[in-house]
């Protein structure tokens, strides 16, 4: 027996570090394919972290976190992670339930009770629950430009969303919802007494050792290694300014490193225990946020790409599916020039972290490349290849259907009106009011709740003006239309900018002066 015990010890060293050097091997091999791959995407910035059995085992830098000082990328380097937040949100939420303060079937009305949306019945029977599956009734992104660079607060941005109209049925459909999640916020801090950022920083960041982790913009002035945004334009990428998310920070405010970020992966797969040993969520409570609340589907698209996703859906503020036989769970994050991704494996102990610094979806492909090398996966895609092609492919279906708006519109027609008529003031309940004046010979729409959505106007068709944002360079152009009663006066403004995450078509804008 004492000759057996020295060969075991020498058999489990060789097995460990053969397991080592196979982990090593996937990381080089991941290493070469990000390096590529933020090439062929041409984002100026990235940093991607791997965490393994509760330890971070890559994280690295790529490119630049500054396209006009080349300033490299790093783990620590700074990125908005915006949606990703709500998870945060979710966590507090469980914390204060742990606590027995509320449940998750408690009406939001209990703690707000001025809470309203566009049906009594749905406002008075509205969950805390609800807030955080996308069940409200609402599409996707409605009402965002309540709170998207606006002067409004959390509460009037709420508050407003009872003017929103529903696209589904009350817990009928699939609506992702950040206006909730702003709720969601408020009722955080009715219950704690403390604002959400703060119950945030004191509860979550600081016990999990995530310093570089911020709420704000404001927290920004005298950081080091903080990401500019970036956005293309023209021919090129440009930096632009960060924009304040102050009023929407409950759901995806959060400004933070792939260092930080895998602090909080590893806390969620150790269901609550933080490094230095403290439980600050009950088991209980991860489940209930891992469990599927919200079925997505999937669709043909998805069945022919990943035919080993079986379910598609949202839980307590995480996204879930199944890929290669194991449960997964992340979320993305969109801001201004910031694109971010976190997906964990639980029953793998394996995560991943993505934040990039510009408008892209590079995140996608590499989070499957990924979990394919990692997962062992008897085939791997080359992910980047295939959604570079489809996104090309896209891009030039934008363009031809913009050239062929160009060809068909009326060049030579003339207003029904002289431009003083359609000059003046516009009001929309749910949003505020809208000016259209000229700037010397240059007509202009200025929306005054938002600094960032003043736009130049020049003459489309008959009643119809083109509108081009001067301040957000990643929205298109889009079309004015002025609406005139039987008696020939212009009585309101329509806003068509077409683009996947605001509605301008959900203002109604009438003519006041």
């Amino acid at each position: 027996m004492k000759k057996l015990f020295p060969l075991l010890m020498i058999l489990f060293i060789s097995l460990g570090l053969s397991a080592q050097k196979n982990i090593d091997k996937k990381l080089k091999k991941l290493d070469a394919y990000y390096e590529q791959a933020i090439a062929d995407w041409e984002v100026p910035g990235m940093a991607v972290a791997i965490v393994k059995d509760g330890e971070i085992i890559f994280s690295k830098g790529y490119g630049t976190i500054n396209v006009n000082t080349g300033e490299a990328a790093d783990g620590n380097s700074l990125f908005a992670i915006a949606s990703n937040s709500k998870a945060f949100t979710s966590a507090a939420l469980a914390m204060l339930i742990d606590e027995g303060k509320m449940s998750w079937n408690d009406r939001v009305r209990d703690y707000l009770p001025w809470f309203e949306l566009y049906d009594p019945f749905v406002s008075d029977n509205f969950t805390i629950a609800d807030l955080l599956t996308h069940r409200s009734g609402l599409k996707t992104f409605s009402g965002d430009l309540l709170w998207y660079g606006s002067n409004l607060s959390r509460e009037e941005v709420v508050r407003n969303a009872k003017y929103l109209e529903p696209t589904f049925g009350f817990r009928d459909g699939w609506g992702y919802s950040n206006i909730m999640y702003i709720c969601a916020g408020l009722v955080i801090e009715e219950v704690s007494g403390l604002s959400w950022d703060e119950f945030i920083k004191q509860r979550i960041l600081e016990p999990l050792h995530m310093d570089r982790t911020v709420s704000s913009t404001n927290s920004l002035a005298g950081m080091d290694n903080v990401s500019l945004p970036h956005n293309d334009f023209e021919d090129g990428i440009i930096s632009i300014d960060w924009l304040n998310w102050d009023n929407i920070a409950p759901a995806g405010g959060l400004i933070s490193s792939v260092n930080d970020v895998s602090q909080w992966l590893i806390f969620q797969m150790n269901k609550g225990i933080t490094p230095d040993g403290d439980t600050l969520i009950s088991s209980r409570r991860f489940s209930e946020m891992w469990t599927l609340n919200n079925s997505q589907g999937v669709s043909s698209w998805s069945e022919q790409n990943w035919p080993s996703t079986h379910f598609k859906g949202y839980g307590l503020g995480w996204a879930l599916f199944d890929y290669h036989g194991k449960k997964i769970i992340g979320h993305g994050g969109g801001y201004d020039g910031f694109i971010s991704n976190t997906t964990f494996v639980p029953e793998e102990g394996l995560g991943m972290v993505f934040l990039t610094n510009k408008n892209s979806s590079l995140y996608y492909p590499l989070k499957y490349k990924t979990m394919d090398v990692m997962l062992g996966a008897e085939e791997e895609n080359d992910w980047s290849a295939d959604f570079l092609s489809m996104m090309s492919g896209r891009d030039a279906r934008k363009e031809e259907a913009q050239a062929k708006a160009e060809e068909e519109r009326s060049k030579d027609s003339k207003p029904t009106l002289p431009v003083e008529d359609y000059l003046g003031t516009y009001n929309c309940k749910m949003y505020g009011d809208a000016k259209i004046y000229m700037d010397g010979d240059q007509m202009m729409l200025d929306m005054l709740p938002t600094d960032i959505l003043i736009g130049k106007l020049s003459h489309w068709q008959y009643n119809t003006w083109r509108i081009d944002l001067l301040d957000v360079p990643s929205l298109p152009y889009g079309l004015v239309n002025f609406v005139m009663d039987d008696k020939g006066k212009v009585v309101e403004m329509q806003i068509d900018i077409p683009n996947p995450d605001f509605y301008f078509d959900e203002l109604e804008f009438l003519k006041v002066k």
